[in-house]
């Protein structure tokens, strides 16, 4: 009688433990069924959209991807990785399911990975010092242009000016860049307009300005990143669409830009 009472506490003992080394692992729906935790890649140096304070991982980006998560039923975790790692790792379909950091939508991306709906409309300007003489992309001719490397903000250099154009200096991070302007080693940094505006904002004592060029620079789109084939897309861009329809993306926007959206673009592009 006292082995089998021993041998029955045992097994209790043993039927616990492994349920709390598999709820650790994954959640359990209501239905019963497993649900896996879906891990969201960034690049957290691209304020406001997303960067570092104190630690934690903040920005439009962030407030805008909890806010369609919730709306979707997903259960996540937002992970800093890197600009180039966000690519390589989705392409190998291994360390994290989508991204979420800025992404502009276009058709070189597309032959390799999927989109969600566009959330953000966005435009290039450049950053320069307040005296400086450059006023246009065109302006830009003959002057050494820092942009982030595998960026659309490159992309527009390049076109302007050629892949080749020795001129064209590229930063791991538009961050990198600005300093290397501050501190003369370039004449201008182009990247997306929210990021130049903001730094401009932020840092008065920089002695910087933002220059707009709707004639050299197109609108672009920001989406959600995925592997091809991805089973998230639909479910996210169903949430992406409420999100935005409800008046909960007016809010996020409003919070770190400081104005109401134009919402009638974005809802045209789905």
């Amino acid at each position: 009688m006292k082995k089998g009472l021993v041998f029955a506490v045992i097994l209790a003992l043993f039927v616990a433990l492994a349920g709390c080394g598999g709820k650790s692992a994954e959640q359990t729906s209501g239905s019963g069924e497993a649900k896996k935790k879906v891990i969201v890649g960034t690049d957290a140096a691209f304020a406001p959209f997303e960067y570092m304070d104190k630690g934690k991982i903040v920005g439009f980006d962030v407030d805008f991807l909890d806010a369609v998560m919730k709306e979707a039923g997903l259960d996540y975790e937002l992970k800093n990785i890197g600009w180039d790692p966000l690519f390589a790792a989705l392409q190998e379909g291994k360390e994290i399911d989508l991204a979420i950091s800025g992404i502009t939508i276009n058709d070189k991306r597309k032959q390799t990975y999927d989109f969600s709906v566009p959330y953000f409309e966005s435009t290039h300007m450049i950053l320069v010092k307040k005296d400086s003489p450059i006023k246009n992309a065109l302006d830009l001719k003959g002057k050494v242009v820092g942009v982030q490397n595998g960026t659309t903000g490159q992309e527009a250099v390049e076109k302007l000016f050629g892949a080749e154009n020795k001129n064209i200096k590229k930063f791991e991070n538009t961050v990198v860049a600005i300093m290397d302007l501050l501190n003369g080693g370039v004449d201008a940094v182009v990247t997306d307009n929210a990021v130049a505006n903001e730094y401009v904002k932020n840092n008065p004592d920089k002695k910087l300005k933002a220059i707009e060029d709707p004639t050299n620079f197109e609108s672009e789109f920001y989406g959600l990143m995925f592997p091809k084939g991805s089973d998230l897309k639909p479910k996210v861009d169903e949430a992406i669409k409420k999100v935005i329809e409800s008046g909960k993306y007016a809010e996020i926007y409003k919070k770190w830009f400081g104005i109401e959206p134009k919402v009638d673009n974005l809802l045209k592009q789905q």
